[in-house]
């Protein structure tokens, strides 16, 4: 049973890779239809906000969730919804149009190297040189980056030739598109890598994922739809014009749902870090599924980087997994440690009163002689 409680933070980040897999290709071929990115945030946050909220009212740990609740935790929750969700978020979506589906889950593979390297400046990992299971770390991470960059950036020849559509940035700049959509992939991982550290002081102060994470939504919704109103100057966009493009507002709202809590509830279990390196397989998912379905242009440096991302994923694991046996394996010695104490209290104390009583058995015994004695004194 507790081998079974320890994977499941595994299955559940797996399970959240495809999810994100499913979300970028079908925002992608929404995005060619005609659908802007940004009016996709405002409705994806919204719909993702009504669906968590009947379940936090109906959650039994509001209660002990919203009486430690305060500005600490809402300031915390505000900056997090600001920067990890809309500004992500918009950054995302909007270089997945200006790039494809493939090189934006390529360039999500930096999140790993980011988070790894923010929370070494923060404390929350540390780097022991001499240590294998930090190397191992160190070197998955960079073997990670490594094979996304060749996923998204090596050529070689193609496996399969088409022609990619014309694009029209709605963020109405000019200039090369391409970059100017890995720069804003860049930045979404950036922003990512912080939300997900900003998990942990929320966690804390709010220990109910669901209630912070529609809390979280509702903000971002709020933010992302003053962001796209101003900005954006085009209320024709606001307009659904297919099934498709009401079908991925709903998945993405249901998925954003999901993925808020699910990562919420991981990174309370095993760190920001162990979150992190799961985004490779959304890479491997998505490279397959639009080179066969959407017929994106796939090169043999796409595998060669896809292969170098699952061994660098599994060396990350492996450290990863060591470090947290041998956190347990502290856990269990020091639970051991308090438990002898905690015995030799309770020996030292039940010894005090045993001592306490025989001294008390001792006083009448003495009294009365003293007594006897004065008797007799008086007699004689």
């Amino acid at each position: 049973m507790g081998s079974f409680d320890e994977c499941k933070p595994v299955m559940a980040m797996i399970g959240i890779q495809f999810v994100y897999a499913g979300l970028a290709l079908l925002s992608r071929a929404a995005f060619l239809q005609g659908l802007n990115p940004w009016v996709f945030v405002v409705y994806r946050q919204g719909i993702g906000t009504l669906i968590m909220a009947p379940l936090v009212c109906l959650s039994s740990r509001r209660n002990s969730c919203w009486s430690s609740f305060g500005f600490r935790s809402f300031a915390w929750i505000f900056l997090a919804s600001l920067i990890g969700v809309t500004a992500n978020q918009i950054s995302y979506f909007e270089g997945l149009y200006l790039t494809s589906s493939t090189v934006g889950t390529a360039m999500s593979n930096l999140i790993p190297a980011i988070t790894f390297v923010l929370a070494i400046i923060s404390g929350l990992e540390k780097v022991n040189t001499f240590s294998l299971r930090s190397m191992a770390k160190i070197l998955g991470t960079v073997v990670c980056v490594s094979g996304a960059i060749s996923m998204a950036f090596l050529k070689g020849p193609k496996l399969l030739n088409t022609k990619s559509p014309p694009l029209k940035s709605f963020s109405n700049h000019g200039g090369d598109y391409w970059l100017l959509g890995c720069l804003l992939l860049f930045g979404s991982s950036s922003f990512w890598s912080l939300w997900m550290l900003f998990q942990i002081p929320i966690s804390a102060s709010c220990p109910d994922h669901l209630a912070s994470s529609a809390l979280m939504g509702l903000l971002a919704t709020i933010e992302s739809a003053i962001v796209t109103f101003f900005l954006g100057k085009d209320l024709a966009a606001w307009h659904l014009n297919s099934f498709l493009e009401i079908g991925c507002c709903l998945f993405g709202g249901i998925a954003m749902a999901l993925s808020f809590f699910v990562q919420a509830w991981c990174i309370s279990q095993r760190g920001p870090v162990f979150t992190a390196m799961f985004n490779p397989l959304c890479t491997v998912i998505v490279t397959v599924v639009a080179a066969i379905f959407l017929q994106e242009q796939t090169y043999v440096g796409s595998l060669i980087g896809a292969l170098a991302v699952i061994i660098g994923l599994y060396v990350v694991l492996w450290g990863k997994a060591k470090d947290f046996k041998e956190l347990k394996m502290e856990m269990h010695k020091k639970l051991r440690e308090d438990e002898s104490r905690t015995v030799e209290v309770i020996i030292d104390k039940s010894l005090e009163k045993k001592n306490c009583k025989a001294d008390d058995l001792k006083e009448p015994l003495l009294s009365l002689k003293s007594a006897d004695d004065d008797k007799n004194c008086t007699t004689s």
